[in-house]
């Protein structure tokens, strides 16, 4: 475990919180990414600021060391500077980062992907998440002829999903009105909110809770029986839940997926992948063109990553310890007779959850996520398993969990959960599955 160790105090963040102060009078809210922001940890107890990170342990500002199972909000697949990776790049900067014509590697990235991804038949690539669910909403508007979105999971910070969250100041209300969204695993508020003029369904095939009902097939033929596309956001599917993500694991395949986080391990990259007669338009008719989509050390990185994944089947070890993880703590919970609390998700990548009875979850993961610190685990609700975490350092995570859950519960009994939050507690975040903008195209203009 190296560094990594039950401490007697909390650990000194100094050293962070003298570049907070700074970024303060510079960068909104101080972050680029909400879920990395003071936000969303324990505002003077938390570290703000990792300068390395090897395996899956980071180090902050301060030297502090910590096992990491937030993996940079999802791209670590592999882990911190993962040798083979790392050496695609350090190879591929020798020759040059981005170039005034194509670069091989974005044929050789996009033959992998086609034999891996079941509806690749043809692959765009791009630089963010919101990039690639932009291009296919922009796909599918222009396949069907048809304007509405419905939408459901979280898919960037772009006009068309924004415009259904409460986030949604400086877009126009003529693009606010076409996007909607539904309930997850609820196929008849999907199919009500369908009209004559909806584009496509984009949905997050699965985040923490698995599809019920063969819910994905029944959303697919959904889509085909009213001429509309269904588009699978596989941010965090993809590479993770099985090597051909979603679209392999559960047999349902969309006519368009979008991909970015885990396909080359922390480098940026997002992917678009569909059917050919609707990638086609991208010739002359759909417009979706960057500078920096063939960057080559990014393609270096994936290529190096989409090796690794399929040689060493990671998905299938991410399963395992995950597995070990989840069933552990719930394991844990229940022979102390805790209800208020239960981890949840497919077994690569987990949540902690909160029950909502309970006067304020956030603030028992406030206090979960301090104690955690504590003990040397950077931790913010998820266990986003990577190749790089080990059998002992999930052992050594479920003995943290035994000692800070019965804390937590003798919190609860004496009513001091609050008082014993030595900081300013974790904000609530926009990302929601469900309960946007979810009034139906047809009653909205019916006036119901």
């Amino acid at each position: 475990m190296n560094g990594v160790k039950f401490n007697l105090n909390y650990p000194v963040i100094s050293e962070s919180d003298k570049f907070y102060a700074r970024a303060k009078n510079l960068i909104p809210s101080a972050t680029q990414t909400m879920a990395k922001g003071p936000s969303q940890h324990v505002n003077g107890v938390s570290p703000k600021y990792l300068l390395k990170g090897k395996g899956s342990h980071v180090w902050d500002a301060d030297g502090n060391e910590y096992l990491d199972y937030n993996m940079a909000i999802g791209p670590l697949s592999l882990g911190y500077c993962y040798p083979v990776v790392d050496e695609a790049i350090k190879n591929q900067l020798e020759q040059g980062i981005t170039f005034s014509l194509m670069h091989p590697l974005e044929v050789e990235v996009a033959e992998m992907i086609n034999k891996i991804i079941p509806n690749a038949e043809s692959i765009r690539y791009s630089k963010g998440g919101a990039d690639v669910t932009s291009a296919a909403v922009r796909l599918a508007r222009a396949f069907t002829k048809k304007n509405k979105v419905l939408c459901c999971g979280y898919h960037g910070w772009h006009d068309w999903y924004v415009s259904v969250t409460k986030r949604n100041a400086g877009i126009p209300e003529e693009i606010q009105n076409l996007s909607y969204t539904f309930n997850y695993n609820d196929i008849n508020s999907l199919e009500k909110s369908i009209d004559s003029n909806t584009a496509c369904v984009i949905l997050e095939p699965m985040v923490f809770e698995y599809p019920k009902n063969n819910f994905l097939a029944e959303a697919s033929e959904l889509c085909k029986k009213n001429n509309i596309l269904l588009i699978f956001d596989e941010m965090w599917t993809g590479f993770r839940l099985e090597i051909g993500g979603a679209q392999e694991y559960f047999n349902v395949v969309p006519d368009l997926a979008c991909y970015s986080k885990a396909v080359a391990n922390g480098m940026p990259l997002s992917v678009l992948t569909g059917k050919r007669e609707i990638m086609d338009l991208l010739d002359d008719q759909v417009f979706f063109y960057n500078t920096f989509g063939g960057e080559a050390l990014s393609l270096a990185a994936a290529k190096a990553t989409i090796n690794e994944i399929c040689k060493n089947n990671v998905p299938s070890y991410l399963r395992n310890l995950g597995a070990k993880l989840k069933n552990g703590y719930n394991k844990i919970a229940g022979a102390m007779n805790i209800e208020f609390s239960k981890c949840i998700g497919y077994d690569a990548r987990t949540m902690i959850a909160f029950n909502e009875e309970y006067k304020n979850p956030l603030e028992l993961k406030s206090l979960m996520q301090q104690e955690m610190l504590k003990r040397g685990i950077l931790w913010s609700g998820f266990h986003n398993i990577s190749y790089s975490h080990t059998e002992s350092e999930i052992d050594y995570t479920l003995n943290v969990y035994e000692e800070v859950l019965f804390i937590l519960k003798m919190a609860i009994r004496d009513n001091k959960v609050k008082d014993m939050i030595k900081g300013i507690p974790v904000q609530p975040l926009f990302r929601k599955t469900n309960v946007f903008n979810n009034e139906s195209p047809r009653r909205k203009q019916r006036g119901i």
